[in-house]
């Protein structure tokens, strides 16, 4: 869900993420270590990022089927409640019929 400015908690995360991302390699190649250091240090980063990646894509998942959910109830309510309507209308169209018959026979 988006809150009033237009911006969903997983875009916020994604552009967390990035931005996390970007700083971390920016300080990796600027700081004083070799190069085998220092690409050991890429790949934690990056199986840290993608961990928290797969955790927002399941956050999404589990929001999304929530919301599926919540929107499959909604019309099985409705649903009901116009299959109610629609069973009251057709009864009391027929206690109308009946009426007007026993009127006009009697």
């Amino acid at each position: 869900m988006a809150d009033e400015r237009g911006f969903s908690p997983g875009a916020v995360g994604l552009a967390f993420l990035s931005g996390a991302l970007i700083g971390a390699a920016a300080a990796l190649l600027l700081a004083p270590k070799t190069g085998r250091e220092t690409r050991d240090q890429l790949r934690g980063y990056a199986r840290r990022a993608e961990d928290g990646v797969k955790d927002l894509a399941d956050k999404a998942g589990e929001a999304l089927d929530r919301a599926v959910d919540r929107g499959l109830d909604l019309v099985q309510e409705k649903k009901s409640m116009l299959t109610e309507a629609w069973d009251a209308g057709r009864d009391a169209m027929r206690r109308e019929r009946e009426r007007y018959s026993s009127e006009k026979n009697g």
